[in-house]
């Protein structure tokens, strides 16, 4: 790698530029101006929380491959940083850039439990899981000051409400004592993402994320609540983690995960050129290969968003990984869950509007 790649990381962050997106109102470039400039590194960007008042909170989803139907993101951008990640785009909405504007200029939902709490009390509302982490992570480091993600949960646990979390924070900790009771009633399932064992490699990959290492010791706490917890696989990259599947599965087991899946890398819209700007800077000598057998997954495009082969891929290399999953799962005795969880939905009970005289008990 030469200096001037290596002069682009930003470190803390995944991405090293803002792509442009697909609805950019304006269009700009940098130009010299002949003007002498301090040979001095930019700032490095630092993270700004625009609070927001949302419309909706619940999502729902129809997606066949997709195991459920309804979904819960209090925040918008995430600051995790995870270069691969396919919600990127979702960015370009707001008239941000999926790169690094989508780890730095991040949204809370300041009314979510008001939301939540409306919706809950609708008479149609049919209660089903709900998955939070479905777009970006519940846990991730905002979630420390703003407490969205509890503040929610609280209100499902209140209300008998059944859901699912995803995350690759070991901040879910924090809330064993909501989701503990939950899991005695069979309302919860936790879902932990490893992607490799490589400390250094995770920095660079997923650089706000918890540390691998971590990431496992939050299975094992949520284990030993009594807490049904799953490891994602995901996204496995090929000749990148896919190495470390194996191992990642049998620490997992070990420290309680008793399911497993796994998704391909996914690089729709602007992630794909983002994803090969990533590989040129931190592994520039395999960044062809990488890329070539993403291609040969994907029917020789950076990505296919056909929702039967979009998780998992096609062709050989991707039989390949799907065989050796299966077979990992089946020797350690771990189920792979592909389908949607089964929780309890009949302990539910709509939340009470607030009285105008309040509680007196």
């Amino acid at each position: 790698m030469d200096h001037n790649s290596a002069d682009k990381r930003i470190k803390g962050r995944g991405s090293s530029s803002n792509l442009e997106g697909r609805f950019e109102r304006q269009h700009s470039e940098p130009a010299d101006d002949g003007w002498y400039q301090e040979p001095n590194a930019p700032p490095r960007p630092v993270t700004v929380v625009h609070v927001e008042r949302a419309r909706s909170i619940i999502s729902s989803n129809d997606s066949p491959d997709i195991p459920f139907t309804q979904s819960i993101n209090p925040y918008r951008g995430c600051e995790h940083g995870c270069i691969y990640c396919y919600a990127r785009p979702t960015h370009a909405y707001l008239n941000y850039s999926a790169g690094l504007d989508f780890e730095t200029q991040l949204y809370a939902k300041a009314n979510a439990v008001e939301l939540l709490r409306a919706a809950l009390a609708k008479r149609s509302y049919q209660p089903s899981p709900i998955n939070f982490g479905a777009n970006t992570d519940p846990y991730q480091p905002v979630e420390r000051s703003h407490r969205l993600t509890r503040a929610l949960i609280e209100v499902l646990w209140e209300t008998r409400h059944p859901l699912t979390i995803i995350t690759k924070s070991c901040l879910v900790e924090r809330d064993i004592d909501l989701l503990a009771p939950m899991a005695e009633l069979g309302l919860v399932q936790v879902f932990i993402s490893v992607t490799t064992l490589d400390n250094r490699l995770a920095s660079r990959l997923e650089p706000r994320a918890s540390a691998p290492h971590r990431r496992i010791e939050a299975i094992r706490q949520l284990h030993n609540a009594g807490i049904p917890v799953g490891v994602f696989v995901a996204p496995l990259i090929p000749m990148l983690t896919d190495k470390d599947m194996e191992s990642i599965l049998e620490r997992c087991h070990a420290a309680g995960a008793r399911s497993a899946s796994y998704t391909l890398v996914r690089l729709p819209h602007e992630v794909a050129p983002l994803f090969r700007e990533w590989l040129e800077l931190h592994v520039p000598q395999r960044a062809a290969h990488v890329m070539s057998l993403i291609r040969q997954m994907r029917g020789g495009k950076d990505y296919d968003a056909n929702f039967k082969t979009r998780m998992s891929g096609e062709g050989v290399f991707a039989d390949l990984i799907r065989r050796r999953f299966e077979l990992a799962c089946q020797r350690l005795g771990i189920e792979r869950r592909n389908e949607e969880v089964e929780l309890r939905t009949d302990l539910f009970r709509a939340p009470r509007p607030p009285s105008p005289q309040q509680e007196l008990f």
